[in-house]
């Protein structure tokens, strides 16, 4: 960079110089010795400007350019990654979306079938107590009846001795089973209560 600099100012100062006598003349003439001075330096410029500074300006923005299209290629990349992913989550959400679906339809069949057999279940219990129950009241009725027919020959055995004891007439003994009776119905009654 140095000499680049000493190099432009030592031409700049032979171009004045030898311009600088012509000057005298008119401004309008054309100076043929100071054309080509002039194009000498803008040539020997433009071939240390190619030599030192367009080449690595040009690789700046080169290298910048570079960069600038991997940055957009690295972007693309990155979007069509990011909406290939989104498309996998949304595939999963989906697909899960559909398992607790399905989940809650296996639940609801599950407690149905559980609801069919509880109901099924207290049927059974309740025609096995109706059962029971039945077989219950017919024992109880069957014990109740031998009972009364204990009790009954019992009242006919007792009514026969006292018709026995006391031997009257019909018309007596008709009035003495009817008191018996009597006596006898208002004694269950009473033990009934």
């Amino acid at each position: 960079m140095r000499t680049l600099r000493n190099a432009v100012a030592l031409l700049t100062i032979a171009a004045t110089t030898a311009g600088a006598e012509e000057v005298k003349k008119s401004l309008l003439e054309p100076s043929y010795g100071l054309m080509v001075w002039t194009l000498f330096i803008f040539a020997i410029l433009v071939f240390i400007l190619s030599k030192y500074a367009f080449g690595p300006i040009t690789a700046a923005v080169e290298a910048r350019e570079k960069a600038l299209e991997d940055a957009i290629e690295s972007a693309r990349r990155d979007r069509e990654e990011a909406a290939k992913l989104l498309a996998e989550h949304r595939a999963a959400l989906d697909a899960s979306r559909g398992e607790a679906q399905k989940l809650i339809a296996d639940a609801r069949v599950a407690a149905e079938r559980v609801a069919a057999e509880m109901i099924e279940k207290a049927h059974a219990d309740q025609a096995q107590q109706l059962v029971r129950a039945r077989q219950e009241i017919e024992t109880e009725k069957a014990k109740a009846i031998s009972e009364l027919r204990r009790e009954a020959v019992d009242l006919a055995i007792a009514g026969a001795g006292k018709v026995i004891e006391k031997n009257l007439d019909q018309a007596g003994n008709r009035q003495l089973v009817e008191s018996f009776l009597a006596s006898v119905t208002a004694n269950a009654v009473a033990t009934s209560r």
